[in-house]
């Protein structure tokens, strides 16, 4: 039931999927270089969260309603790209607004706008329910808590790195920010597109 190539398939979904969330945990950690740990620690967790839902919910349409997640499936790269556009356009135009701004004065990223992200780069996450499509109820939870687990880090990790390069980018960095997730859009919706 849980062998080693269950737990290293799992890890290795969970490195593949949260290379979106990685790169907007980046933006963010761009776009606010002053940020706390316990909201670097709520932003890489809300991408956890989501990291792992996403594949539940394709699980659970596998063994439920097949037929209606087959439609939905052909859409998820065009919502994917226009949050992901209209979240990195916002965060463009405050940073060409706010391009001197000290570092108190820089807008943060809401919990409205950080959802939105989660959405955004999970979305694609929920054809992962047909990867897992075999796997029992138990397997599946622990599978979406393993994606979960390495999601955070990767997402911790992201933050960090763009907390050091967002002081020294000073206001330029929320630009950077906000064309790397116009970027990120654009990439989930070519390869949805295309593959």
């Amino acid at each position: 039931m849980f062998d080693f190539s269950f737990f290293v398939t799992s890890v290795m979904l969970g490195v593949g999927l949260a290379m979106d969330a990685f790169s907007v945990s980046l933006a963010n950690g761009l776009n606010e270089p002053c940020m706390k740990r316990p909201k670097m620690c709520g932003i890489a967790a809300l991408f956890s969260f989501f990291q792992a839902l996403m594949p539940m919910i394709g699980w659970v349409c596998i063994h439920t309603v097949v037929q209606y997640f087959n439609a939905f499936e052909k859409f998820i790269p065009w919502i994917a790209l226009v949050l992901l556009v209209f979240i990195g356009g916002k965060m463009l135009v405050e940073g060409i607004k706010n391009k001197d701004c000290a570092c108190e004065e820089k807008p943060a990223v809401g919990i409205g706008m950080l959802i939105m992200q989660g959405v955004a780069t999970s979305i694609d996450a929920l054809s992962v329910g047909f990867t897992i499509s075999e796997y029992n109820l138990t397997q599946a939870i622990v599978c979406a808590l393993l994606i979960a687990l390495v999601t955070f880090f990767i997402c911790f990790g992201g933050i960090i790195i763009g907390r050091k390069f967002g002081t020294k980018l000073s206001g330029k960095a929320s630009i950077f920010g906000g064309v790397i997730l116009i970027a990120i859009g654009i990439e989930i919706f070519i390869t949805g597109i295309v593959l």
